[in-house]
């Protein structure tokens, strides 16, 4: 296990939509420790594959102090509203309020192959959908209305 460095935009494995994992392999087994090791820091909510350069779909979270996985998620549900402040690991130092649902549910699997279901509001229901973004190739810049997001990506440019 180990942690891994962060990518931040404009890396194009970003932008990329992840592929399914088809077969739980030791790499894939590898990937998922560091996922989860990596987002066991304080102030990290969640951390999709790709954000560590792997182009698969998987990703690890930290909420409330209880770190997991899962597998190939897929968002299936959604209810309710949430607007509030959103920041990510790979737009570091961004923070700007982020419309998203309240509740959220996704189903994917563990590293046994079982069927697993991960679901909560506020916080959680956040995570879910910021990381399935991820791994669709988004972030949550792509939410924003549209002056926060010309500012956001003003911002950006300014910064590097």
């Amino acid at each position: 296990m180990s942690i891994r460095e962060i990518r931040v935009i404009p890396d194009p494995i970003l932008r990329t939509t992840c592929d399914p994992i088809t077969a739980i392999t030791p790499a894939v087994r590898r990937l998922i420790e560091d996922l989860v090791e990596t987002v066991d820091d304080p102030g990290r909510a969640g951390l999709s594959a790709n954000q560590i350069g792997v182009g698969l779909r998987a990703f690890s979270y930290n909420i409330d102090g209880k770190t997991g996985y899962i597998i190939n998620p897929v968002l299936e549900k959604t209810e309710g509203e949430q607007y509030g402040d959103e920041g990510c690991l790979s737009v570091p130092g961004l923070w700007y309020k982020t419309r998203r649902a309240d509740y959220a549910r996704v189903r994917g699997m563990d590293l046994d192959g079982r069927p697993m279901i991960l679901e909560g509001r506020g916080v959680m229901g956040r995570m879910l959908q910021h990381e399935c973004d991820h791994l669709d190739g988004h972030v949550y810049l792509d939410r924003l209305e549209k002056q926060e997001r010309r500012e956001a990506m003003r911002r950006l440019r300014s910064a590097r």
